[in-house]
């Protein structure tokens, strides 16, 4: 007998009972579509996350601060150096700490982060509230229109679509190239003004936190009118610094971490601020995939339930079939071939249906609360990830159909034609 014959035969026994096959296939249908949702979120996730990281650039610079001390049971002890930076008393850098960052093999150069922002930017009309921070040597952004703030050049700041419009800009190209003025407060909280050349228009990130990029000539202007009439000591006052590492392979990232930690500081790369978001997912995504894996456990007591009531109904053909010459190995296959048939309906039906359900989500997403977030598809559906999926079902519906399938392999033929 053809191996086309025993899976023809397969798939009339299956059907033999539409009622029982449903049901056992709509359980494994159920288990693929919770399996293959939690895997595409997953992907999509990853995948924007991995953009992210890609598209930030600078895989060898580093951002530094003052490392947070463990408290204890008691009130921190108190830090003259310390700045209160939203609500929280935050330890700074000094140029001397900069310095010293410097000095750590394997880095090439550290300057110091320059906190200031302005107030508000406007054109010839209402005042907008903005967070801006300066964009360093060899970070890169996702531009829209126009381009990146230069390094050198005159001020420059690159604004997002939401402030084009908010601006009373028609389309992103229009903004390029305008002027628009920067409100900064002074130490005695009277505005001054600075006019910056808009550079170019940016999509949001998850990186970018909500902030515009100005280069670094803007970033000394605004830093300028922030600590006019201070004092040296506060202006020698830094709540983070930026290092470049000479290399980046993860021993030498690794080492001048530890570096870092034995003077007190701790570095923290792109990767690292996207491996916190990476990890909460994941464990999302995990927990979701347990989930799933249960229902696929449940869904193989369905399969053997079902092949072996339908070993029992077909006991008598099965002694026919072994008096007529077919081997105990053939009925084995024939009924572990059913109870893989069950398997892949169940699991390219839940397949198929999870990637409707992840395009009409992926649309209605991009629409609303990820619209701000271009380029991000919540779902993604990777051949290779699908392919698995179903060879796991089918491996765990083959392996819950090898005990009814033994017993029937293994029944004697003069017997079961004796089957009432």
């Amino acid at each position: 007998m053809r191996f086309a014959d025993i899976l023809g035969m397969a798939s009339g026994g299956m059907w033999r009972n539409k009622t029982r096959s449903i049901l056992t296939i709509v359980a494994i249908f159920v288990a693929a579509f919770t399996i293959t949702l939690t895997t595409a979120i997953g992907a999509g996730v990853s995948t924007y996350l991995d953009k992210q990281t890609d598209g930030f650039g600078a895989p060898n610079l580093m951002q530094v601060s003052v490392a947070a001390e463990d408290d204890g049971d008691g009130p921190a002890v108190y830090d003259p150096k310390a700045q209160t930076n939203f609500g929280q008393t935050v330890s700074t850098l000094t140029n001397a700490d900069i310095d010293a960052i410097a000095a750590i093999k394997n880095v090439d150069s550290a300057v110091p982060f320059e906190g200031s922002s302005p107030s508000y930017i406007q054109t010839n009309g209402d005042k907008f509230v903005l967070s801006s921070q300066q964009l360093v040597r060899g970070q890169t952004v996702d531009v829209v229109a126009g381009s990146a703030p230069k390094e050198g050049a005159q001020p420059e700041i690159i604004i997002s679509p939401q402030y084009a419009i908010a601006l009373g800009f028609d389309t992103n190209k229009d903004a390029v190239g305008a002027t628009v003025t920067l409100g900064v407060s002074d130490p005695l909280q009277q505005v001054q003004t600075v006019e910056a050349k808009i550079s170019g228009v940016m999509n949001e990130s998850l990186l970018g936190g909500g902030r515009l990029w100005v280069n670094d000539t803007l970033q000394d202007k605004v830093t300028a009118i922030a600590q006019q009439g201070l004092p040296a000591e506060a202006t020698d006052s830094y709540f983070a610094a930026v290092l470049y590492a000479a290399n980046t392979d993860p021993e030498t990232m690794t080492q001048i971490k530890a570096d870092l930690s034995d003077l007190g500081f701790q570095g923290m790369t792109v990767e690292d601020q996207i491996g916190i978001a990476k990890q909460i997912f994941d464990a999302i995504t995990t927990v979701l995939t347990v989930f799933g894996v249960i229902a696929l456990l449940a869904a193989s007591l369905g399969v053997i339930n079902t092949l072996y009531m339908s070993v029992q109904d077909r006991t008598k053909e099965i002694g026919l079939m072994k008096a007529g010459g077919l081997s105990s190995g053939r009925v084995f296959s024939l009924f572990s071939i059913e109870a893989m048939l069950l398997g892949l309906w169940g699991s390219v039906l839940g397949i198929l249906a999870a990637w409707g359900v992840g395009q009409a989500v992926n649309q209605v997403a991009a629409e609303s609360f990820l619209k701000d977030l271009p380029g991000f598809d919540l779902m993604l559906f990777p051949l290779a990830s699908l392919a698995v999926i179903v060879g796991i079902i089918l491996v765990i519906t083959f392996l819950a159909g090898t005990l009814p399938a033994r017993r029937a392999a293994r029944l004697n033929p003069i017997d079961a034609l004796r089957y009432e």
